[in-house]
């Protein structure tokens, strides 16, 4: 099969190549010079809206209306885009080898793709229950979200099984949010998760008291301290049950797994140099291999907020790391130096009426101000974490523009604390007055 040659290739089709292609469209760019090679069949969208909007069963989002740059407030970059750019969008096409040293890409279906600049911007897979050999774990009606083609089927299923019984495996993002939405579709919802409270890797156990507890008052049950060790199937091999550690049993017409992801770097293996389970870049996105950069949730590279290195799952760092790598191609080429990626971790979700900001780091001491009553009609509360005398990290519920805007600030700037009880006593007014 033919050859084909780009300058710069982005291989992964999600929201890091969306936000690359609108950067190199801005800083200069000649038809021909760059490719998007993606598995997905569409052009590059804001994943969020996957386990939001989009399944709403009211006002739902659907495509073309949350194409990448829409999510930060952009504009919405449609196939058309690509095409008058002059940037050649590769869809519903499988990358199966790469061969750094050659340059070269091999798709499933034998093309071979050469390219001079490459940036891995792949992402993650969810993690499968049918990877640990759960019982039944292969029963139909069992749901993952990662791309739209899970989401489309998980519609499918909500239609079909109207004012069902949905079991959520998984206490994290996917399990909240998708417990929210699936309550909304008027399905009776039981969330399992084997930790202590929801999200132990961002929440204090004050701050998952609230969300159980609102989910609580939503009639959303919630079984701790235990995981789903077996599924069982009718006739149709369609998912009835789910078998919990504890011996208890659930009924299921659905089951959404949300129990984490994992960095897509197999292509790469042996070929960069990895770290935390990343391919290792630098304040650049530079890998160890010239002319090869990696960015989004497969780059593990310097915080340098907080001297150490790190690998971050989200979309915010998605979007900035995918510019970053370009300004500093670009840069490159012209010889002109930029600034190291200097990223402040943010986090966020929205379920219900709800909406938390966090920015940060979620190390040392914390105080939890505002009142986190989750029977109030609108909650307002937060939280900061001090870890030697200083705000290295702020948490808010129910902010506004401007109290988002002032406790980024805060982690940002890192205020010393004299007394953690007037920090308590001040609450979300200290950040904004800073």
């Amino acid at each position: 099969m033919a050859e084909k040659s780009f300058k710069y290739v982005i291989v992964g089709g999600g929201v890091a190549a969306g936000y690359a292609a609108r950067e190199f469209a801005k800083q200069g760019l000649k038809p021909g010079e760059l490719a998007i090679i993606s598995k997905e069949a569409v052009a590059p969208y804001e994943r969020p809206a996957l386990s939001k909007a989009y399944l709403f069963p009211e006002g739902f989002a659907r495509l073309p209306g949350f194409h990448c740059c829409v999510g930060s407030g952009g504009e919405r970059l449609l196939p058309q885009w690509y095409k008058e750019q002059g940037i050649e969008l590769i869809l519903s096409t499988e990358i199966v080898k790469a061969d750094v040293a050659a340059r070269t890409l091999l798709s499933a279906a034998g093309e071979v793709f050469k390219y001079d600049i490459l940036i891995i911007a792949t992402g993650s897979s969810v993690i499968r229950l049918t990877d640990f050999g759960v019982q039944g774990a292969d029963s139909k009606n069992i749901f993952y979200l990662r791309e739209i083609d899970d989401a489309d089927k998980l519609i499918e299923a909500i239609k079909a099984k109207k004012n069902g019984k949905c079991v959520i495996v998984g206490g994290g993002y996917i399990g909240l949010e998708l417990g929210a939405v699936m309550k909304m579709n008027n399905f009776d919802v039981s969330m399992v998760y084997p930790e202590p409270w929801c999200m132990p890797r961002l929440f204090t156990a004050a701050i998952a008291a609230f969300y159980e507890g609102y989910y609580a008052t939503k009639g959303i049950q919630i079984i701790k301290g235990t995981v789903a060790v077996g599924f069982t199937a009718d006739a149709n091999g369609e998912v009835k049950d789910v078998k919990l550690k504890d011996g208890r049993v659930l009924e299921a017409d659905i089951v959404v797994v949300g129990v984490g992801g994992r960095p897509l770097t197999t292509l790469f293996k042996g070929q960069v140099k990895e770290e935390k389970g990343g391919i290792k870049t630098d304040g650049f996105f530079k890998t160890s291999v010239p002319d090869v950069y990696a960015v989004g949730d497969v780059a593990t590279f310097p915080m340098k907020l907080y001297g150490d290195i790190r690998r971050v799952e989200h979309v915010d760092h998605a979007r900035k790391s995918a510019e970053q790598a370009v300004k500093a191609i670009k840069a490159s080429e012209e010889g002109e130096p930029i600034d190291e990626y200097d990223y402040l971790p943010y986090f966020y979700s929205r379920s219900f009426d709800l909406s938390w900001q966090f920015y940060g780091d979620n190390v040392g001491d914390t105080v939890l101000f505002g009142d986190n009553n989750p029977t109030l009609p609108k909650p307002k509360f937060g939280s900061y974490w001090i870890k030697d005398g200083k705000i290295v990290g702020a948490f808010l519920e129910g902010g506004n523009p401007e109290e988002n805007k002032a406790i980024a600030k805060i982690a940002r700037l890192q205020p010393p604390v004299e007394s953690l009880e007037e920090l308590k006593n001040e609450g979300l007014s200290f950040a904004c007055k800073i």
